[in-house]
């Protein structure tokens, strides 16, 4: 979340994490009182199906190392990042107990890389509401501008992962799950699909030749990185200096796309400018002006439409931005910042052009354009199936829901996997014609961010919350895991059911904009015991942990570095470090790295 989302609502976490909030979310992903055995998995003979796979692996994961701020929390400070010593994967037998002797019988099943919530945005665009910071501080972040840098070298990271830590099997594809943009534009969603697939970007819309942003703008509301003379909020709170920033910001990049298939899920800043707004905004992000800062009781009329979530937020900000079009900074029109209908996005998927590594559409097919799906499954591996499932409102609304035409076809894909499932009353139901598979379910939205509000693009449509997601998939027991994002954090819930065989997880993990900057390596094995293991490994991406000690590395991997360590100076966090509760993004330890044991059906 960006821009237009509200800092209370589940995108945006500083706040929760100044306050200390975000503890009880990460105590929650580790189950509360029911607290995993924590060690490091590391078997003592090679298992018998499969190289040991220690002996395979080529890039660090989080089970070796992780970025850590050096040195105490002090108001004022910067802190520069330092490496820090790896997590252990935590055993979780919340759903199945971890029978001895597992590692010598297990088999690797399938292994596969989720990005999620890269948030690549154009900063310029008109349309982002960055006047909201004047309330929050939090509203806004320093690393915004690099965030193309910084998904390029987790594309690298992710061509380096060889092999899974726990399968030795090499990663088979990546999962995106939503938010690939931040503010639904056509030269965003061609910024992300050229990083995936491969090519030049050049983070820069608007004048070709001049920065038309909020960190040049001189208020100091905002950090402006290489402007002395500004003593700015965020240099007060310790940022650097840094001459040549904006420049090497907006300076092209090159991805070398990944080299394994890939596979996209849509999240609501795919679908809305801002993740919440209505797509009737359009004429102003390809407008002349770009309102930097309104009167405080506008932004808290504004504010308060955003809390709620309702359709009068586009029409008040239409208002706001009306009112002060005199005093709107004067930028450059840029058609490429029009808006996205879902129809784009999946063209957009399918054009050879973006084709990389494969498959063509990356999970979307040209029958998907008839009306616009954004759902589908695919094989992942022999007896693996994933289901990407489409939970946005087009309307304008942060939150996720499933329509009840999506959630029937959720229910004949889940029958089509599973030999036996339950019907609604509990009663065992039989499908001998089923090709029994495991089951992952991918989405944006993680469960307790679904509602049923309804859709103003689709009123004749009723819509299903997360409880209704978890109670369909609990019926199926083929199901292992929904794995998602959205919340910004890293939490691993497990669905119990009283039949332990309908029991599932959640895996929902955190940005690659906001700290901790992290995407997950998964891995799936049985384990011969009537049980399956889901692995679930953190990886951040390739760039160093410190960057240059005088900031002058602004290339592209000295960016990728900066914006990492930016991330973890963001107003909130460095409140959070102070009070003790900076875990709570990043999850507690049984949200991080983990093996999710389950009865298999």
């Amino acid at each position: 979340m960006t821009g237009t989302e509200p800092t209370s609502v589940i995108g945006r976490r500083r706040l929760l994490l100044a306050s200390g909030a975000a503890v009880a979310a990460g105590l929650a992903g580790t189950a509360g009182a029911l607290l995993p055995r924590q060690r490091r998995h590391a078997p003592e003979r090679p298992p018998a199906r499969a190289v040991r796979p220690e002996a395979t692996r080529t890039a660090s994961t989080t089970l070796e190392t992780t970025a850590r701020p050096g040195g105490p929390a002090r108001p004022g400070v910067y802190r520069r990042l330092i490496s820090g010593p790896g997590w252990p994967t935590v055993v979780r037998e919340e759903l199945a107990a971890a029978r001895t002797g597992r590692e010598d019988r297990r088999t690797p099943l399938a292994c596969f890389v989720q990005f999620t919530d890269l948030h690549l945005a154009d900063v310029q665009n008109p349309l982002r509401t960055e006047f909201l910071r004047a309330r929050s501080a939090t509203a806004w972040r320093p690393q915004e501008a690099l965030t193309v840098a910084g998904a390029v070298a987790l594309v690298e990271q992710a061509n380096a992962l060889r092999a899974g830590p726990h399968t030795a099997l090499p990663p088979a594809f990546v999962m995106t799950t939503g938010d690939n943009l931040d503010n639904n534009s056509a030269i965003e969603l061609e910024w992300f699909l050229t990083l995936m697939s491969g090519g030049r970007i050049t983070p820069n819309t608007g004048d070709p030749t001049a920065y038309e942003g909020v960190q040049n703008s001189g208020l100091p509301l905002f950090w402006h990185p290489g402007d002395a003379t500004v003593r700015d909020l965020d240099k007060r709170r310790g940022l650097p200096l840094i001459p040549g920033f904006l420049a090497a910001a907006t300076r092209p990049v090159t991805s070398p796309g990944l080299r394994i298939p890939w596979y996209s899920t849509a999240g609501n800043h795919d679908a809305l400018p801002g993740g919440c707004l209505s797509p009737a905004l359009g004429d102003i992000a390809v407008g002349a002006r770009k309102l930097l800062s309104v009167p405080d009781a506008d932004a808290a009329a504004y504010a308060n439409a955003l809390r709620t979530g309702d359709d009068p937020k586009s029409t008040v900000l239409t208002a706001i931005l009306r009112r002060h079009t005199a005093e709107a900074r004067q930028v450059t029109p840029d058609e490429r910042r029009r808006l996205c209908t879902p129809h784009d996005y999946l063209t957009a998927h399918l054009d050879p052009a973006y084709t990389g590594a494969g498959p063509v559409g990356h999970g979307y097919s040209p029958d998907h354009l008839n009306d616009d799906r954004l759902y589908y499954s695919f094989r992942i591996a022999e007896n693996v199936v994933g289901v990407s499932i489409d939970t946005t409102y087009r309307s304008g609304h942060y939150e996720g829901s499933l329509g009840t035409e999506q959630l029937r076809w959720l229910e004949r894909t889940l029958t089509a996997h599973s030999s036996r499932s339950y019907d609604t009353d509990g009663r065992l139901v039989r499908h001998p014609a089923a090709d029994d598979a495991h089951v992952l379910v991918f989405s944006h939205h993680h469960s307790p961010s679904m509602t049923r509000r309804p859709d103003a693009a689709r009123t004749d449509e009723p819509r299903h919350d997360g409880a209704e997601v978890i109670a369909l998939l609990s019926r199926f027991p083929n199901v292992v895991a929904w794995i998602n994002g959205h919340s910004h954090v890293n939490r691993v819930t497990p669905h119990a059911h009283p039949s332990p065989d309908r029991s599932f997880w959640e895996v929902n993990t955190a940005s690659h904009v906001d700290y901790p900057h992290h995407a997950r390596l998964l891995e799936l094995a049985d384990n011969g015991d009537g049980t399956v293991s889901l692995f679930t490994t953190l990886v951040e991406s390739a760039a160093p942990h410190r960057t240059s000690a005088d900031f002058s590395d602004l290339s592209a991997t000295g960016l990728a570095s900066l914006y990492r360590e930016l991330a973890y100076n963001a107003p909130g966090l460095a409140e959070g470090m102070r009070a003790g509760v900076m875990e709570g993004w990043a999850g507690g330890p049984g949200d991080r790295n983990a093996e999710l044991l389950k009865v298999t059906a």
